[in-house]
């Protein structure tokens, strides 16, 4: 899978984890984060005053073929954007639980958010997970239940099975879309591809639980009982919700999208 299906449906998958992630700890001004040797390392604050690391370029358009329209304005792409993502999927119909309003722009930030301590449920691009987070006792403490992860591993399944080549193709083409969001975000010197490529390795970086992950709950809310899982960011401890097995598939599916996007002159 390349660039747009991992911008898109890695960062949906991601937020469908992170309903349940926002109401685990939205209730509750959290406690100084401890600082742990071992913790996965934070990603690297988003540069605004650099070269450009990992350009895209638009590959030429080949002779005899139609050339693409103009793009709309990023305020009105809403209606072009979907129709294209709704082309690369049976009877051209969009997964219920994608929210198509100012889709480019939350997609932007909550790629540039993953890395944070927090997050904005208003910015996700997709609707959350039903269900609630699910806990079982054991003669240790509680530990999020196996069970919990079933309610994630439909949508990365189905992310699996997403045409990379097509979506990329979309991902090209609407790319200065998202890199005129990313200047709106507040980085008009920035790059949202090298933005991206950094989150992924940050998102790569979160630790692997094969069992089951012990928790406290210093008050209401539920909250990791290892302190090097609980320094994580808000992108890591989604992906360590999700369970190992999830978390692990959706590594795969950011290490082949890190190669697409590291690529110079993609063809289409």
């Amino acid at each position: 899978m390349t660039a747009l299906e991992r911008i898109i449906f890695v960062v949906l998958v991601l937020a469908v984890a992170g309903g349940g992630y926002w109401w685990w700890r939205s209730s509750q001004t959290p406690a100084p984060l401890p600082v742990a040797p071992a913790a996965a390392p934070a990603a690297t604050p988003a540069p605004d005053d650099q070269a450009v690391q990992h350009p895209i370029e638009q590959a030429p358009v080949a002779s005899g073929a139609e050339a693409p329209k103009p793009l709309p304005p990023l305020g009105e792409s809403d209606a072009a954007a979907t129709e294209a993502l709704a082309g690369l999927f049976p009877q051209n119909k969009l997964p219920e639980f994608l929210v198509p309003k100012t889709l480019i722009r939350h997609i932007v930030a909550t790629v540039d958010n993953l890395p944070r301590d927090k997050v904005s449920m208003n910015l996700w691009p997709i609707k959350p997970a039903g269900g609630i987070f699910m806990v079982a006792n054991t003669p240790n403490g509680k530990v999020i239940a196996p069970d919990n992860s079933a309610r994630y591993t439909p949508y990365v399944t189905w992310m699996e099975s997403i045409d990379s080549h097509k979506l990329a193709v979309v991902y090209f083409r609407f790319y200065p879309l998202f890199q005129e969001a990313y200047k709106e975000l507040g980085y008009p010197k920035g790059y949202f591809n090298d933005r991206l490529v950094t989150v992924i390795d940050h998102l790569l970086a979160t630790p692997e639980v094969p069992g089951a992950i012990r928790l406290e709950q210093p008050k209401v809310l539920y909250e990791y009982a290892d302190p090097v899982l609980k320094a994580t960011s808000s992108g890591q401890q989604i992906l360590l919700r999700m369970g190992n097995n999830n978390a692990q598939r959706v590594k795969a599916k950011l290490r082949e999208l890190r190669k697409e996007l590291t690529r110079q002159a993609p063809k289409q």
